[in-house]
């Protein structure tokens, strides 16, 4: 890929970064509930879906699910049940506390993983996204994989810094987030629950 035409797509991926979606919010919530270090696994969860995405759609799945609309609509239900899923959770999430860094506090690094790495898996539609952005930014005289492996670093590392920055925002005003108590569990919660049935309207 020449030089300039990677500028391009890093301005790209970063505008595409910083556009609200399931894996910003994750982050968000993610990032006031755990800590931003602890979020680094919801993170790299969600880096590795946005990676195999990717992958899939410059592989050509792509064009598959837009020739076949059974398969795509199976998938966009799919993903909308989980982010739908993922809504419920957090409502019912208890309030932040206090002592949340506290040494007993249970987590699951695997947990917080498989919850980024499903969000990114969760919409179908982004496969086709991937597959008419990425289009603009691929030679096919050339081989696919160097250029694959451009594209995914820079996405991936893009994507990584957006979601880190955001848990670290969310984790540095925690105490004002907590004077609210449950409601800021919820409010992510609802704005999980409208994304889910969105993909089911759009």
């Amino acid at each position: 890929m020449a030089f300039n035409l990677w500028l391009v797509f890093l301005v790209a991926a970063m505008g595409l970064a910083v556009v609200p979606g399931p894996n910003s919010l994750l982050a968000l919530s993610h990032g006031a509930r755990y800590g931003h270090r602890r979020t680094l696994f919801t993170i790299c969860g969600g880096v590795l879906g946005f990676l195999i995405l990717i992958a899939i759609a410059m592989f050509g799945l792509g064009a598959i699910l837009q020739a076949q609309p059974e398969a795509m609509t199976a998938l966009q239900w799919v993903g909308a049940a989980y982010l739908v899923w993922l809504g419920v959770k957090l409502w019912s999430a208890p309030a932040l506390e206090l002592t949340e860094f506290a040494e007993n506090q249970t987590y699951s690094p695997v947990a917080l993983f498989r919850q980024g790495f499903f969000a990114a898996l969760s919409n179908p539609k982004v496969l086709l996204f991937f597959t008419a952005f990425l289009a603009q930014f691929i030679n096919p005289t050339v081989a696919l994989l160097p250029q694959f492996v451009v594209i995914a670093v820079t996405f991936v590392c893009v994507e990584f810094l957006a979601e880190y920055g955001i848990a670290c925002v969310a984790h540095s005003i925690r105490p004002k987030l907590m004077q609210s108590g449950q409601g800021f569990n919820q409010c992510c919660g609802v704005l999980f629950i409208v994304l889910g049935v969105s993909m089911t309207l759009a």
